[in-house]
């Protein structure tokens, strides 16, 4: 039965290895049995309540693997429901896997039939997208490209099996063309492309069916959905008998001339999440007090990094200046959790010495960067980044022995013992100055008041993208 993933804690992601071998596994323990008639199935009683209510033919597009078989199941149960189906399909089932091929055998000993082409005078109810799914390899050209090009100018809802064509499992890219789909019924588990880079927008409402089938341990690379916040997510209740003192005090260190609305922002955020105490260390030191929060502290920057911090902060507004320079040198030395975004991020890709300054911090160290900062970090282009962005936010968390929030559509929170989060609020309300630097006050005020650096930095990312 299909289920919303936004219902479910923290749902496991799946790279579409770990796909393959949970129908390996499957079918060797279930040898008469076929995964994709239950597949078909699904998606069949989803198509239901999904098309629209014209009474138009069901168009259904079946592609040469097991994502084909499974619409071609689906074509069927629907055509024995007493809908009209159309299907169109460029594979040769002679080519097709065994199970696709017996699912094509079963819909033309039906009576069914196979097109090839959509009749562009026809209009239809739904289409059910079967071209491609998890197991894509390639960029789509060609006469897929023409079906998808077609398929997405009809007046009609669009479901896709698994995927929707086109767009890659394990990294949300698109590859060379995609179906943007209305809904997209996700099998046996929830796929990293679906949640990060161009999957949101590709996607539409998700449903998930798992089709009864018990992962067999666990992925090679463990992942989840943010989609609520679990247990470690939340900091226990404050007893009446406590003081500030209980709930760290954060430094926050940048806001050069001009800047100054980044430290603001970041020392706001903490206070508004629970820090006890918030001191701003800005570079323009004109700046004493915030009539907006006047229980922000001010000092400069010089005496912040001599005293004592529960977490410290360096990056909002703080420039590329030589005095932003060597405050990120002491900064990283601090005997405390750091946490580095803005120009931080910047100095430290420019300077090799500060980066291994960085990864020989004993303090939990979080770095938030957005692609562009990720580049430079990796020495790779923003475009590199964003092809991947599981794969990069991992190579920083390894890089620099750190806890990572790559920020964008389906920010992703890589951790230092190769696990990963891909969060699932948040929207593109988000992109917007500021943003980052609210994040970052957040981990802050989190980490401050005693939540492990991983779970502050899951928890402030879901936050960020759920305002009060």
């Amino acid at each position: 039965m299909p289920v919303n993933p936004h219902t479910l804690v923290s749902p496991p992601l799946f790279m579409a290895a770990d796909i393959r071998a949970i129908e390996q596994h499957w079918a060797a323990a279930h040898p008469k049995a076929a995964m994709m008639e239950q597949a078909g199935n699904a998606v069949a009683e989803l198509a239901g309540t999904v098309a629209d209510e014209s009474g138009a033919p069901v168009l259904i597009l079946a592609g040469p693997g097991n994502n084909g078989g499974d619409a071609l199941v689906a074509a069927r149960l629907l055509s024995e429901r007493g809908l009209r189906v159309w299907v169109v399909s460029h594979a040769d089932p002679r080519q097709r896997p065994p199970d696709a091929a017996r699912a094509w055998t079963r819909w033309h000993d039906c009576g069914g039939t196979i097109l090839n082409e959509i009749p562009r005078s026809q209009a239809f109810s739904l289409v059910i997208d079967g071209l491609f799914g998890a197991g894509l390899q390639r960029d789509i050209s060609g006469e897929a490209a023409h079906l998808i090009a077609l398929a997405q100018g009809l007046d009609c809802p669009k479901l896709a099996i698994d995927l929707p064509s086109g767009l890659d499992c394990d990294s949300g890219r698109i590859r060379g063309c995609a179906l943007r789909a209305d809904h997209t019924l996700t099998l046996l588990g929830l796929k990293p492309g679906l949640l990060t880079a161009d999957g949101p927008d590709y996607a539409g409402t998700l449903h998930l069916d798992t089709l009864g089938v018990d992962p067999v341990g666990k992925p090679a690379i463990p992942g989840i959905a943010l989609t609520q916040l679990a247990p470690h997510h939340r900091l226990p209740a404050r007893a009446h008998n406590s003081h500030k003192g209980l709930y760290g005090h954060i430094g926050i260190i940048g806001g050069q001339n001009g800047m100054v609305g980044a430290c603001l922002i970041a020392g706001r955020a903490a206070l508004q999440h629970g820090a006890g105490s918030v001191t701003l260390g800005t570079l323009d030191e004109r700046i004493v007090v915030d009539y907006a929060e006047p229980r922000l502290m001010f000092a400069s920057p010089e005496t912040l990094l001599g005293a004592p911090m529960s977490v410290l902060t360096i990056g909002p507004g703080l420039g590329q200046s030589p005095r932003a320079h060597a405050l990120l040198e002491a900064a990283l030395a601090a005997a405390c959790p750091l946490v580095l975004d803005a120009d931080a991020l910047n100095l430290l890709a420019s300077d090799p010495n500060l980066a291994k300054l960085a990864t020989r911090r004993s303090h939990p160290t979080l770095l938030t960067p957005h692609p562009g900062e990720a580049a430079r970090l990796l020495n790779i282009t923003g475009a590199d980044v964003q092809a991947n962005r599981l794969e990069a936010a991992h190579a920083l968390s390894q890089q620099y022995h750190a806890e990572i929030a790559l920020k964008g559509a389906g920010t992703v929170i890589a951790h230092p013992d190769g696990r990963y989060a891909i969060n699932t609020s948040g929207g593109p309300w988000l992109a917007q100055a500021g943003s980052g630097d609210r994040l970052t006050g957040m981990a802050a005020a989190l980490l401050g008041q005693g939540m492990s650096a991983g779970n502050a930095l899951e928890a402030a990312v879901w936050l960020h993208g759920n305002p009060v």
